[in-house]
């Protein structure tokens, strides 16, 4: 019996889970630089561990919020040789899903929500699980953002050779 492991967290007041694979840590929030004129699901770039990344606000791509409180966390994700943080709510837990509780769902045929891959359908529990890459894909001038994260990672190779 197969099982998928992933990282849960809160949006809104809904859980939500990515694949572990994707996942390089979870980290509180610390000083994210606001850069204007971004989509505003982007928060600003943030540095950690030397590498420079996007903060992108979950909360603003679901619901048009902005995720606030002290639960608020970071989950630094990566996808291909792209490295961003997801802004959550609340990042709660570890959790083993089996496949049998793993349904496929209708709505990511929906062009808006293709980054929903399935739902866990757990006894006391709904969890929406969500495809990182296809989450970051499917993000409007996203493409222009992994362009200059591209070059800045470029150039500062280049300046340390």
């Amino acid at each position: 019996m197969s099982s998928s492991k992933v990282v849960v967290f809160r949006c809104g007041q809904e859980e939500y889970a990515v694949p572990i694979d994707h996942v390089v840590s979870i980290e509180k929030m610390e000083h994210v630089n606001p850069i204007p004129h971004l989509p505003s699901y982007v928060t600003g770039l943030m540095r950690m561990r030397g590498e420079l990344m996007p903060i992108l606000d979950f909360e603003q791509i679901l619901y048009r919020g902005q995720a606030a409180g002290d639960q608020v966390r970071i989950v630094v994700l990566q996808t291909g040789d792209f490295l961003f943080g997801l802004l959550v709510v609340e990042a709660k837990e570890i959790l083993d899903i089996p496949a049998e509780h793993l349904q496929q769902i209708g709505l990511v045929n929906y062009s808006k929500t293709k980054y929903f891959t399935a739902v866990a359908n757990l006894e006391e529990r709904m969890i929406t699980i969500v495809s990182p890459s296809v989450l970051v894909d499917s993000l409007e001038g996203i493409k222009e953002i992994k362009a200059y994260m591209q070059k800045l990672k470029e150039d500062e190779r280049a300046a340390k050779a």
